[in-house]
């Protein structure tokens, strides 16, 4: 070090980088004169803070988190024996779904949440042939059961004597049904199937509604919200503005801890596109080519499995190539085992006879 003229190395390095305080001057200049205003500041002020962020982001979330309030109406109006009434309604659902007493895309499963459509549905997710906002459509007229007298008469009038929403508003229901840690990932009603509000009420259980997350998956993951709405049993929830078309909302796993249904009301817009004879669904089954055999990792579970290791492969490889598949099960063996196998393929190469392998 005191050859090159440097006692410590932490000026060797600023000197070899000098670009770096170029950029940090030019952001501190910027911060000061206004012109960078905005801008997050990320610079080294020492050997303990590794960077210092403005407090800029911060006021844009708490100003993001001030306009998705300010959209959102909550009410509580149902009461608790209203409630038991209706999730006894929820729970019959369940059961005729359960006994394929609805049209085919009336139910959409998932795993620990099953969707409901009534009235109206329509295409999202995997069932887009082109994916992304926009691309989603409702479903032929029929193709999904109408909307259940009790929704009218127990819930949709109930809003409509409250002033929530005018008659005749609702010619699309859902109902979604979650287990304890389902979810539902960040979205935006599709502005061109749906008019605003986005009205939806709960069941079951309280839980939270929130906005401007971010999911990761494998293991699933969900970034802070700007904002979190606590939604109570018997709550309802009116979306529109900001709320409902400029930052996305969802359900994290974390705040399903016992089952919770939803029933949103929405009204689909005159000119949103359908499907039509010319486009069919993905997973339509007059149109679904031949399912392809599974792969071995895809099968049901065979709870023999464990005892009998690779034998449907083994008994492939041995027709096909006896001696050599002998000889690849002893490569995967111990070294004796393996030189083992060897003389054992010497002495059948020599008497010309097939000795039996047992398997294990």
């Amino acid at each position: 070090m005191a050859a090159s003229g440097y006692s410590d190395l932490r000026e060797k390095l600023k000197s070899m980088t000098p670009h770096r305080d170029e950029e940090r001057d030019k952001y501190v200049d910027g911060a000061s004169n206004g012109s960078g205003k905005g801008r997050k500041r990320k610079f080294r002020e020492s050997d303990d803070d590794d960077c210092e962020h403005s407090d800029d982001s911060t006021e844009l979330r708490e100003q993001e988190a001030r306009r998705v309030r300010s959209s959102i109406q909550q009410r509580s109006i149902f009461t608790p024996e209203e409630c038991a009434l209706i999730e006894e309604k929820i729970d019959d659902v369940v059961a005729q779904g359960e006994a394929g007493l609805y049209r085919e895309h009336t139910v959409d499963r998932a795993p620990l949440r099953n969707k409901y459509f009534f009235g109206e549905g329509y295409t999202y997710g995997s069932q887009l042939e082109k994916r992304g906002p926009g691309q989603e459509r409702l479903y032929r007229k029929g193709e999904v059961d109408e909307i259940p007298s009790w929704v009218h008469e127990l819930v949709i009038k109930r809003l409509v004597s409250s002033g929530v929403i005018p008659e005749g508003f609702v010619n699309s229901a859902v109902i979604n049904d979650y287990q304890p840690g389902g979810c539902i990932v960040s979205h935006v009603d599709p502005l061109h199937i749906f008019a605003r509000p986005i009205v939806s009420v709960s069941f079951f259980s309280d839980s939270a509604l929130c906005f401007g997350c971010r999911f990761q998956f494998k293991p699933i993951r969900v970034s802070e919200p700007v904002f979190v709405l606590p939604v109570r049993r018997g709550s309802v929830t009116v979306l529109s503005g900001y709320a409902a078309d400029d930052i996305t909302h969802c359900i994290r796993p974390q705040d399903i801890k016992q089952r919770r249904a939803v029933i949103i009301l929405r009204k689909t817009r005159p000119d949103a596109p359908r499907l039509n004879s010319d486009s069919p669904l993905r997973s339509s089954p007059a149109e679904r080519p031949a399912p392809l055999k599974a792969k071995r990792s895809h099968r049901k579970a065979d709870p023999d499995a464990a005892h009998r290791p690779r034998v449907l492969e083994m008994d492939k490889e041995e027709n096909r190539h006896p001696s050599a598949s002998r000889h690849r099960r002893h490569s995967i063996s111990s070294e004796n085992y393996w030189r083992r196998g060897q003389d054992s393929d010497k002495h059948r190469e020599s008497s010309g006879r097939k000795v039996k392998m047992r398997r294990h």
